[in-house]
């Protein structure tokens, strides 16, 4: 059982930054690809950004070139950072693997742009 807690979110002015970061306890071996997904409201969950186990990473078009993500293994952390924030880009983060399993999404973090 892996145990996902993510945190860094909070309220930032468009063209702000925001470091997100994904706790990971359990058996976290059982863990490949990790992705961070984000759910703005009346929209669907989606995937912006993934990374694989050998550092693979992989973007949502409409955050390359702002987003980054990375993972530090010996912390069993995975952290997204976000450059010139956009409002668009607002709505809560959750991190889990991808595909993503059911029994590991978390809280999330919220995410507010303002214009």
């Amino acid at each position: 059982q892996v145990h996902l807690v993510e945190s860094g979110g909070g309220l930032v002015q468009a063209g702000g930054s925001l470091r997100l970061s994904c706790a990971a306890s359990g058996t976290v071996e059982d863990i490949f690809v990790m992705g961070w997904y984000r759910q703005a409201p009346g929209r669907q969950r989606e995937l912006v950004a993934s990374i694989s186990p050998l550092g693979k990473t992989g973007e949502l078009d409409s955050v390359k070139g702002r987003f980054t993500i990375s993972r530090d293994d010996a912390k069993n952390t995975v952290y997204l950072q976000m450059n010139s924030l956009k409002p668009e880009d607002t709505g809560v983060y959750y991190c889990n693997e991808v595909p993503p399993r059911y029994e590991y999404w978390g809280q999330g973090t919220q995410v507010t742009v303002s214009s």
